[in-house]
């Protein structure tokens, strides 16, 4: 599947209308994907799902005025009927002096090969032959242990996708990718308590998949050690955040980092461009030209080259996260960080990486008397605009640098700033397994609200 069947010419014609439909410019993102699932539960097939999907985005300019529209029916008469609307809305629509595409001089030339496409010979695997690979994650975590009776199931996806992106300056580029995940969630029990866990692999390529038996053995674990689990008291003590949970930390950083929130003047780091905002030892780059990686991809939703930025360096806010239309509104330049979701543009980022410290996390858990380690966050308690930060946990109780018994039902509470100007210590545990990815880290001190 090659990105040059992606059908640059629909885009192509689609911009040709616009433009005899009055728009001084346009441009088009064209998505083409087929995605196929595949769940289990407790062997028995749950579901099978195989879909084809295509949308088209379109956004016109009359001058300084635009307007947005998008169809999933690529049929002649919709197409025409969307170019037209979308014209038609924009000329009645108040001018914004910061609208616009970029300068085409600034597209990319060159599309790199980042290998986000499988493009292996082989056969495809038959629906039978994923679905066994779900069977077999659950049937190893439920032959781990006598208390792993139960499961939530597990779940084998795959995902091939074609993305074409043009302008009316004569701009058509496009690229290719792929994408599988494998996961599980068992159910552990004991004295008539249930915990569930889970454990997942997602990769650009098959072959890179994780193994499923070590898929179902570690969601086992991970279930396993929340039997038992209790209460404590209201403290304020040092934090451990294991590396799923430090990157949703770096995930709300990124969030407040955003163009969008910045120019609505609704984020906590409005006018620190250049400001100390976490510790030293903390740096936070956003990469999206790591070959294989799932954040990766050759240029943003406006046809900018990707390139690698780093967010935070040595502790200073070194960049925000921009397209050309909030980089216009803050008197900045775009940092290539535009995305496509449904008509409109926004900010996304691509591989979110915190770098990794010289500790292993065995040791950062070892030099904490008493504390919390954090192996997942619930709730959405993150206030964008103050950075104020409270959100369910659960994890385990550090005692004397031992990780002792289970705990639940408690919050940790603070603040962004706070806490990130807090991290005592950065792991050498990162693992590039997800778009925004963590070492563990240490957080000197923080409030865990419990009895």
């Amino acid at each position: 599947m090659s990105a040059e069947a992606v059908r640059p010419e629909l885009l192509t014609d689609v911009l040709s209308r616009a433009r005899a439909r009055g728009a001084t410019e346009a441009d088009g993102f064209l998505i083409e994907e087929q995605h196929f699932s595949a769940s289990v539960r407790l062997g028995q097939v749950d579901t099978v799902k195989h879909s084809r999907e295509q949308r088209l985005s379109l956004r016109v300019f009359a001058g300084k005025a635009s307007a947005a529209a998008s169809t999933s029916d690529l049929s002649r008469a919709s197409l025409e009927r969307v170019v037209d609307e979308a014209t038609a809305l924009a000329r009645v629509t108040a001018e914004d002096p910061h609208a616009g595409l970029p300068d085409p001089a600034e597209l990319i030339t060159a599309v790199p090969d980042l290998e986000l496409e499988e493009t292996a010979s082989g056969e495809e695997p038959t629906p039978e032959a994923k679905v066994e690979l779900a069977r077999r994650a659950e049937a190893a975590a439920l032959e781990s242990d006598p208390r792993i009776g139960n499961s939530e199931g597990a779940e084998y996806w795959d995902r091939r996708a074609r993305y074409v992106y043009a302008t009316s300056h004569g701009f058509a580029r496009g690229y290719a990718t792929t994408a599988f995940g494998l996961s599980v969630s068992p159910v552990a029990s004991a004295g008539g308590e249930m915990q569930r866990d889970y454990w997942y692999s997602a990769v650009r390529h098959r072959a890179a998949l994780e193994e499923p038996a070590a898929i179902g053995r570690t969601a086992a674990r991970r279930a396993l050690r929340r039997l038992g689990g209790r209460k404590v008291k209201t403290t304020e003590v040092p934090i451990v955040f294991d590396p799923d949970t430090a990157a949703s930390l770096v995930r709300s950083i990124a969030g407040a980092a955003s163009g969008p929130g910045l120019y609505r003047r609704a984020s906590f780091l409005l006018d620190r461009l250049g400001k100390r905002i976490a510790a030293p030892s903390v740096t936070i780059v956003d990469d999206g030209l790591i070959p294989r990686a799932l954040g990766s991809r050759p240029f943003d939703g406006e046809g900018l080259a990707t390139r690698s930025t780093v967010l935070v360096g040595e502790g200073v806010l070194e960049s925000y996260l921009l397209d050309s239309y909030s980089g216009r509104k803050l008197g900045l330049r775009s940092t290539h960080h535009a995305s496509r979701d449904g008509a409109g543009v926004g900010v996304s980022t691509t591989n979110l990486i915190l770098r990794p410290g010289p500790t292993p996390p065995e040791d950062l858990i070892r030099s904490v008397k008493s504390g919390l380690y954090v192996t997942e966050l619930i709730g959405f308690g993150v206030n964008g605009v103050t950075g104020d930060y409270s959100r369910g946990a659960v994890g385990l109780w550090i005692e004397n640098g031992e990780l002792t018994y289970p705990v639940e039902e408690v919050t940790v509470a603070g603040n962004l700033l706070e806490m990130f100007g807090a991290i005592e210590g950065i792991g050498n545990d990162l693992v590039m397994r997800d778009r925004t990815v963590s070492p563990t880290l240490l957080v000197g001190r923080m409030v865990v609200a419990g009895n």
